[in-house]
């Protein structure tokens, strides 16, 4: 056995002579097990939020969306639908139209965008699973639903049919839509309806949509049947996206593009991500700093184990072996402390995702998720960070320290 890492392992698990030398290596040993422990926590907590920010989105947006590469509207024609049918992959699609809408109901206004959308959206997105209370849209045409800030806003009810919600979109070629609101021509078309049901996602887009019928809405934007604004996808399991969006892509011959879902919530992934780098690094941080004891302990160490590093010199052993020593039980103090707390971590990881004991609110527990790669991330920056400090303390061992008196 490598003498070095033999004597390393001894000293591990050997008490001082000195009580204090014991008590700095027991605070040190609680140190990294506590930073790994805290490190892989928050990585796994904040991994539930984003798991949880981003299953609104994935309820709300498909897997992937064909929109135009020239101008808004494109004609969608009965070729390209025959090519859909035949690409592998695609497991549904759905046609929408989304345009730039103004909102009056009882003197209340506001500004929003419609989605417009044929019968096979549900199938494509889980947007009905967002419903807060009411309904998705049922068979009547004249029935939408709004995001839950939309409602508060213009105080609407479910199926008030007595108080319609009044939409108006401008006419195309004809200006704003309140430029001639109060003259005899208007420059406007205008639909009225009624809410079948609310949905809740987040602030940003229970204020920005309504849905409504494709069939509905084409009228009153003057458009006809085949033009639209989008196709939404969703693919099979197993599909491979490279491929089925090449093939779409083929299909309209260059005049859509093609976004995943990450391109459609770009903001929300970099913000995402940027937060979840910014936590990393701020307790990475917090790590550097505890890990000085790491520098200390060895010190101590070194200089407990003098007469004993004199008599292994005298025996033989070089000084890059003394060296190689202290280094060695170093990168163990941390390998093992940092395994040690991310086990403790997981322990309390698990606890919560079966036991759901910290809770958000009453029916919601706080989110956690166990994630393989934050086990890697946590023990290679333990790891790198003990190999630093021990690099550093190891270097102290020299001639003059152990030379004879």
């Amino acid at each position: 056995m490598n003498i070095s890492l033999y004597i390393a392992k001894r000293y591990l698990v050997s008490k001082s002579s000195q009580n204090a030398v014991n008590i700095i290596n027991f605070v040190t040993f609680l140190v990294i097990v506590i930073g790994a422990a805290s490190l892989f926590v928050v990585l796994s907590a904040f991994a539930g939020l984003k798991t949880l920010s981003l299953s609104f989105s994935n309820s709300f947006d498909p897997d992937l969306k064909a929109v135009s590469s020239e101008g808004k509207f494109f004609d969608f024609t009965e070729n390209e639908h025959k090519q859909l049918n035949r690409i592998e992959g695609i497991a549904d699609y759905s046609k929408e139209i989304e345009e730039r809408i103004f909102l009056t109901f009882k003197q209340k206004n506001h500004i929003a965008y419609i989605k417009a959308v044929d019968s096979n959206y549900t199938n494509v997105t889980g947007v009905d699973s967002l419903i807060y209370y009411g309904n998705w849209i049922q068979k009547d045409p004249y029935q939408v639903v709004t995001g839950l800030a939309i409602a508060n806003l213009l105080g609407l009810g479910i199926n008030d049919y007595r108080n319609p919600l009044k939409i108006l979109a401008p006419k195309p070629g004809e200006g704003s839509i309140t430029s001639g609101i109060s003259g005899t021509k208007k420059p406007y078309n205008e639909l009225s309806v009624t809410l079948s049901g609310v949905y809740a996602v987040n602030d940003e887009l229970d204020k920005k949509y309504v849905f409504a019928r494709l069939s509905t809405v084409q009228p009153l934007l003057e458009k006809k049947e085949n033009q639209i604004t989008g196709i939404n996808f969703k693919l099979d399991p197993t599909a491979d996206i490279g491929l089925v969006t090449k093939a779409i892509e083929e299909a309209f011959k260059g005049k859509v593009q093609i976004k995943t879902r990450a391109q459609l919530n770009d903001s929300l992934y970099k913000m995402l991500n940027t937060e979840n780098l910014a936590i990393y690094l701020i307790f990475t941080l917090v790590l550097i700093i505890a890990l000085f004891n790491v520098v200390g302990a060895i010190i101590m160490m070194i200089l407990d184990k003098k007469e004993n590093a004199t008599t292994l010199y005298s025996m033989g052993v070089s000084i890059k072996q003394l060296k190689r020593i202290f280094f060695l039980q170093g990168l163990l103090v941390t390998a093992v402390g940092g395994i040690i707390g991310i086990v403790v971590a997981s322990l309390l990881v698990w606890s919560q995702i079966s036991f759901q004991w910290l809770k958000l609110t009453p029916s919601l527990a706080y989110p956690v998720e166990y994630q393989l790669i934050n086990v890697l991330i946590v023990f290679a920056t333990i790891f790198v960070l003990g190999f630093i400090a021990s690099k550093i303390a190891a270097n102290r061992v020299n001639k003059q320290l152990i030379q004879f008196n």
